[in-house]
């Protein structure tokens, strides 16, 4: 398996994934235009891509499905709820499938994990190379960790993990107080100290690549999530990479083998 993130943060997430010929993209969103260059950049064409699977209804996660789903005549998935809450789904034909259920995409398993977050029906994605048994999971957008969550990522080879917020920088930060209050409850955002917890919880040799996702533009910076990350990474039996994705270029590919990405915004050795 090969792991691309496309960008990620407030103003749109995408992940591209591929083994054995198959090409999936957890979430699309960006802006059409933006996608097919990141896809570009990335040395992936995107007609070659078989289908998106959407993790939410929120725009920073499914701006360029419809588009580019009748483009490219991608297949979308996504739940019931996040499908009645997005008119861009439905318009996409988008295929439902439930929190909890696996179901299989070319040479991938998907498992679909409900997630605690503020949207209709929430998931986060653990996916298997069926071939060679490599697991990667796709884990943002989530204001807390729950124990069906942490036993399915078990056994990782390459991690998305959202560091949304450092919890000071948050309560000190331009937002009002509803929001700060919205993004640290339990339906919010995963802050830095909590996604060292779950790696902590999840880690094993065999997990090659921690990839931090969705960082907050106000509320966070690469330096102070690697830290406090790597800080309960460090209790742990982990001994990968981890990388911070940034918004605005694609990085990877990672791959299981210990390769380093091809495009690192920041790269910590822990």
């Amino acid at each position: 398996m090969r792991m691309w993130v496309l960008g990620s943060g407030s103003r749109g997430n995408s992940v591209l994934l591929e083994a054995a010929g198959s090409r999936i993209l957890v979430d699309a969103g960006f802006a059409p235009q933006i996608l097919l260059e990141r896809m570009r950049a990335a040395e992936v064409p995107p007609e070659s891509i078989q289908a998106v699977v959407v993790t939410h209804e929120h725009v920073d996660h499914v701006r360029g499905v419809r588009v580019l789903a009748r483009k490219f005549g991608w297949t979308a998935y996504a739940t019931p709820g996040t499908i009645t809450a997005a008119k861009d789904l439905r318009e996409a034909g988008a295929i439902p499938f439930r929190a909890g259920e696996s179901f299989a995409i070319g040479e991938f398993d998907l498992l679909a994990v409900r997630a605690q977050h503020d949207a209709a029906e929430p998931v986060v994605f653990v996916v298997t190379a069926r071939r060679t048994g490599v697991r990667a999971a796709v884990v943002y957008d989530l204001g807390a960790p729950t124990q069906p969550l942490t036993e399915a990522m078990r056994d990782l080879d390459l991690l998305v993990l959202e560091a949304n917020h450092d919890e000071m920088m948050l309560q000190n930060g331009p937002y009002p107080p509803s929001v700060r209050a919205r993004i640290a409850g339990r339906n919010g955002h995963l802050c830095n100290r909590v996604a060292g917890e779950l790696v902590r919880d999840v880690s094993h040799k065999g997990l090659r690549h921690i990839v931090l996702a969705h960082l907050s533009e106000s509320c966070n910076s690469a330096t102070t999530a690697l830290r406090d990350v790597g800080t309960g990474a460090k209790r742990s039996r982990f001994s990968g990479r981890m990388t911070v994705a940034p918004q605005d270029f694609v990085i990877g590919p990672f791959e299981p083998g210990g390769r380093r990405a091809a495009a690192v915004q920041l790269d910590f050795g822990l």
